[in-house]
């Protein structure tokens, strides 16, 4: 299926001057179309109509079938800027939603976590991913850790004992961000999970650091908020 999929990655690259356009058949049956596409190794990611790009398992492509629409490319058209910028702000597409979640790292977990507080799965995948991009041993230079992040301080709140065990921290993550929901709307409640809720009380709202600013917004804009 990879050498398939791989023929047609570069077959779009060839063609790419035309600005077709290609719809991806996942195997639940669902489409999406898409200006391009591409994979590295295990992973496919497709550049929207709308701007930006998403990433998921390739093996969740069955076929690619040319659009009949072709993608209309102004003759201005600014130069689409780099992958990593992009796909920070484009939240995934509704109805491949559960599709590309699904394949993501640890969605069991994360589903279940979801399932038992009531928070959003995709909000939670939202957070793990900037907070840790995945990497179960992730950990920054402050000492938080893990998927989540967990500092420690809020890790013994919670009752981890590990904060690498991807269970126990996405539990607790998930367990915080809920509580902080509670008291606070959702901007803030990712402002407090970033800088601490007294930081955010103190300055009655989002604190006017450009890291936590930016982490909001990208968190927001990753679930279409």
């Amino acid at each position: 299926m990879r050498t398939v999929f791989s023929f047609f990655v570069l077959c779009s690259l060839f063609f790419a001057g035309n600005a077709h356009a290609d719809i991806l058949v996942f195997k639940t049956g669902r489409t999406m179309s898409v200006q391009s596409y591409r994979v590295d190794g295990d992973m496919a990611t497709a550049r929207l109509r709308a701007g930006g790009e998403v990433s998921f398992p390739a093996a969740m492509i069955t076929r690619v079938d040319a659009d009949e629409a072709p993608y209309p490319v102004p003759a201005d058209e600014v130069p689409v800027p780099a992958v990593e910028a992009v796909a920070l702000a484009v939240p995934i597409p509704a109805g491949v939603a559960d599709d590309v979640l699904a394949g993501r790292p640890f969605a069991g977990l994360i589903s279940s976590a979801a399932a038992v507080h009531h928070v959003d799965a995709r909000l939670i995948h939202a957070v793990i991913e900037q907070e840790s991009n995945y990497e179960a041993r992730a950990r920054s230079r402050k000492g938080a850790r893990g998927l989540m992040q967990l500092m420690p301080a809020t890790a013994r709140q919670y009752g981890v004992g590990n904060s690498y065990d991807p269970k126990a921290n996405i539990e607790a993550g998930v367990r915080h961000l809920k509580d902080l929901l509670t008291r606070l709307d959702l901007p803030k409640a990712l402002a407090a999970y970033n800088a601490g809720e007294g930081t955010v009380r103190r300055y009655g709202g989002l604190p006017p650091f450009p890291e936590t600013q930016n982490y909001v917004r990208q968190i927001l804009q990753r679930v279409g908020q």
